[in-house]
């Protein structure tokens, strides 16, 4: 994913928690305070959406001299069916409104509802845009996996990061990974009939017992229905989370040939088991050269066979194997671009290497690296780019054999706040962000891991990273999957927004680390983070040929 949490995860968390009682508008849209008590109050279209029987889709807009915009329709309005059909989704929305002359019902501004008829011409769009793309409650995950990532965040995280989705149309319009042990009939049905695909399975294992084992008792619900989808043209996306000795080795092969066998599963991304330090169960994943060297050893025969059948390698391993596998040689060892197509495994963390030491060379060919190098040197500049420690192995000796050599210095920065293996860039929080510039400046040493941190932002919140592992050790032990590695694209990172430039130094933060509001995982801004390091930060995109233009322009103070 681009941003963890993406931006429908967002809008489905707030969704699910909102409700006209205990948090105003909740689903239906922000609420102007009650005069009297102060308390939100909802709008009459609110107040008649938040009591209609079925979903209702919010209009966040309307496009000018649209069919919608000629029939009257508003911000603040809502549909509430095509042609008598509810709409629950952006799906159904599509789906419904696909002809060019639709009857549509709704609920205006003044909170009455009726059925209006729409026309539009042969190409023409109807105009609307609609506050999210569920417009009914989200579809929560019923399993008990036992490496899940949302059981293992600190306490007063923000719902978000930790609502346990398990849902199709989220899987089909965000990316997320589904297990299909929800779906019911109707669901299957109508994946089927609006050819919803492809999916994004987790499949983990195919042996019942071994799954069964690993997500809970409705493993098996989940492979029947993916094989029924299978079978009726609904193509996947497979992704295996590895442990170590329970679902790698024979079992890995095991169910890579279970995969192979279904020729609609398009291909198959392998990622290591994470681990926050807010548990107590797991220790331990691929970080070793042997270990995952030992998992690329196991894929190749099957891509090997792929590249000769298919075309391609099918099966792909996270580019966190190849780092620790490799270390500092890891560029000479990621598999070629040509293997990646069109990267559309980079939000799990597959490609995002290659793609990164690819720009990378690209921009020292062509360059940018050194015109970018002389402009830090002339201004008297070092561009400090922040990083997690998963690119820490090959980075920095990248950097160094290149003309950016003391101009672009990395700032590895590690993850107090989550702790255990977790250490993507796109997972790196506030509180450590700001810890590391500090420590940097000279105004405090980083802390450990062992130590706990304090830092307060500018309102008052805890911006420290905690270490709740001793707590967990009295509760049920739970378990952690990392999401994807650092995000090198543009698509649903925020716009750049440039400090004030710090005299000698340039502290540069990728834009992964913020979400669509401008805030980290533990809810710091941008300002929080500068008043907490007590520098200035400019936040630039997140690739190579991208940054350097940013970093060029920030040095010659044009930005």
């Amino acid at each position: 994913m681009a941003t963890y949490p993406g931006k429908d995860i967002e809008r489905a968390a707030q969704a699910a928690c909102g409700s006209a009682s205990d948090a105003g508008a909740g689903a239906f849209g922000p609420s102007a305070p009650c005069a009297g008590c102060g308390a939100a109050a909802l709008t009459p279209a609110q107040a008649a959406a938040a009591a209609w029987d079925g979903p209702v889709a919010p209009i966040a807009a309307v496009e000018p001299e649209s069919p919608a915009d000629d029939a009257g329709f508003t911000a603040g309005c809502y549909l509430t069916t095509v042609d008598g059909q509810p709409v629950r989704d952006i799906i159904d929305w599509r789906w419904l409104a696909a002809e060019d002359a639709i009857a549509v019902g709704y609920i205006d501004l003044d909170g009455e509802a009726g059925e209006v008829e729409l026309e539009r011409e042969a190409g023409e769009r109807w105009g609307f845009e609609f506050d999210g793309v569920l417009f009914d409650k989200v579809k929560l995950c019923r399993n008990a996996c036992v490496f899940c990532f949302m059981r293992q965040l600190p306490e007063g995280v923000r719902p978000s990061l930790v609502l346990r989705d398990d849902d199709f149309r989220l899987s089909f319009l965000s990316g997320t990974f589904v297990t299909l042990t929800n779906l019911r009939p109707e669901d299957e049905a109508r994946i089927i009939e609006q050819h919803i695909s492809p999916l994004r399975v987790s499949l983990h294992a195919s042996n019942p017992e071994l799954r069964r084992s690993m997500i809970g008792r409705h493993a098996q619900h989940g492979l029947d229905a993916l094989d029924r989808l299978l079978a009726a043209g609904i193509k996947a996306h497979a992704q295996i989370v590895l442990m170590p000795g329970v679902n790698d080795g024979d079992a890995l092969r095991e169910t890579l040939e279970w995969a192979w066998a279904r020729p609609n599963i398009q291909n198959v991304g392998i990622v290591p088991l994470g681990f926050t330090k807010h548990q107590t169960a797991l220790h331990e994943s691929f970080t070793g050269p042997e270990a995952a060297l030992g998992v690329i050893r196991t894929i190749e025969p099957f891509q090997a066979r792929a590249r000769t059948e298919r075309g391609g390698p099918w099966v792909f391993a996270a580019d966190e194997f190849y780092v620790n596998a490799f270390g500092a040689e890891t560029p000479a060892h990621i598999p070629p671009a040509s293997d990646y197509g069109d990267y559309e495994m980079f939000e799990d963390g597959i490609g995002i290497v290659r793609s990164y030491v690819d720009e990378f060379a690209a921009a020292c060919e062509s360059g940018l690296a050194a015109r970018a190098a002389r402009v830090l040197e002339d201004a008297g500049l070092t561009a400090r780019f922040i990083v997690g420690e998963a690119m820490q192995p090959f980075l920095n000796a990248m950097i160094a054999d290149s003309p950016l050599a003391g101009r672009l210095v990395p700032l590895t920065v590690g993850n107090n706040y989550f702790g255990g293996n977790v250490n993507v860039t796109g997972l790196l929080c506030g509180c450590d962000i700001a810890r590391a510039i500090k420590a940097e400046i000279g105004e405090e040493a980083a802390p450990s891991e062992e130590e706990d941190g304090s830092l307060v932002t500018e309102q008052g919140g805890d911006g420290g990273c905690p270490n709740r592992a001793s707590s967990a050790a009295t509760e049920t032990a739970q378990w952690a999957v990392s999401p994807s590695e650092d995000c090198l694209s543009e698509l649903g990172c925020p716009p750049s927004h440039p400090g004030q430039v710090p005299a000698g130094e340039l502290f540069l933060i990728p834009k992964v680390i913020l979400n669509d509001d401008g805030v980290t995982l533990d809810d710091m801004t941008v300002q929080d983070i500068e008043n907490a390091a007590g520098a200035a930060v400019c936040v630039v995109s997140c690739n190579p040929l991208d940054y350097l233009p940013e970093i060029i322009a920030l040095a010659d103070g044009r930005l």
